[in-house]
């Protein structure tokens, strides 16, 4: 069963290449706040911008690699993740999406989109009615991940539904580097539907960026505010195997008892991972999915108790998303 769920998913921008600047100008106007775009009505400019993109994606997967190879040497991840987090705002800036018209004086979308060689994110089709043809063969041929008709009566509906999706697919890389950080019993687990659509509306909903993880098993999130979430995950056959822990940790014996029932989860790992003072927090816990098997709890981390203050994303859409076209 293939895994559905993206392990490692943070926002990015979404470059759009029209040659009709009023066409620009209403995605502007339509596409959410929460997305950042940049609009380009010359080929020269977008490929002028997506020149260094090769290796900055190949930079930031190798910081990435780094923080699973030094797990492998016995750091923790959790401090790894929220330093990177603190460190390189600039990761937002990455291009993920690119959607480009078919049609465009001295050239056209598909040879603009086939001169990304090494460039690792989606790339959308934008096609007038006698174009469809030669983008379903591009289609079929993994040249691009999507084609949208212009003439369609619904045309921008359409293209948010088609963004929208793209933003949640798996990165393919990205996907097997942190898959390696789980166990097979946790990856099963991920691979039930129902679980992972729980995980995807969950993060949908709450937060821009997480990564999941396996020791402890969770996501570790990140909302628009800067502020850092950890989404505990529980298989209910290791419910006893958390209540001793929490025992060893002195919750006392209703906080035990209340983790070996599952109405409660103690985030002990976490606790240790992260030095934090005080008693081992516990949560409400919440059954995932429709056959009983895993079970959450969410916790927040204050920012005095991270390794250093995280930029929030908020902020950097108000500095950089200023959707102005670039006509050069």
């Amino acid at each position: 069963m293939a895994l559905t769920l993206s392990l490692f998913h943070r926002p990015g921008a979404t470059l759009f290449l029209d040659d009709d600047p009023d066409y620009l100008e209403m995605l502007a106007m339509v596409v959410p706040a929460q997305m950042q775009v940049e609009l380009y009505a010359r080929p020269s400019g977008f490929l002028a911008r997506m020149q260094t993109e090769p290796s900055q994606w190949e930079a930031d997967a190798a910081l990435q690699l780094q923080m699973i190879d030094r797990w492998r040497q016995g750091q923790p991840l959790i401090p790894q993740i929220l330093r990177y987090w603190a460190t390189r705002p600039e990761r937002y800036r990455l291009a993920q999406i690119c959607v480009v018209d078919y049609a465009m004086p001295g050239t056209d979308g598909l040879t603009v989109l086939n001169s990304l060689l090494d460039w690792p994110g989606s790339r959308v089709l934008l096609t007038g009615q006698a174009d469809e043809q030669i983008a379903i063969q591009a289609f079929n041929n993994g040249l691009i991940d999507q084609f949208v008709p212009k003439q369609a009566a619904d045309i921008t509906r359409h293209l948010l539904g088609v963004l929208r999706r793209l933003a949640q697919t798996p990165h393919p890389r990205l996907n097997t580097m942190w898959r390696g950080v789980l166990r097979p019993q946790q990856v099963s687990l991920l691979q039930i539907p129902s679980v992972a659509q729980w995980l995807r509306d969950y993060t949908h909903h709450h937060w821009v960026e997480y990564v999941v993880i396996g020791e402890p098993f969770g996501l570790l999130g990140l909302d628009g505010n800067g502020v850092a979430h950890w989404l505990q995950l529980e298989p209910t056959a290791s419910l006893g195997d958390l209540a001793e822990l929490a025992a060893s940790a002195a919750l006392g014996m209703d906080v035990v008892r209340a983790v070996r029932e599952g109405r409660r989860l103690a985030a002990v790992e976490l606790h240790q991972q992260m030095a934090l003072r005080g008693p081992v927090r516990t949560a409400p816990a919440t059954d995932i999915g429709d056959d009983g098997l895993l079970m959450a709890a969410a916790f927040v981390l204050e920012n005095a108790e991270l390794p250093q203050a995280i930029y929030p994303y908020r902020h950097f859409l108000q500095a950089e998303n200023h959707r102005t076209v670039q006509d050069h």
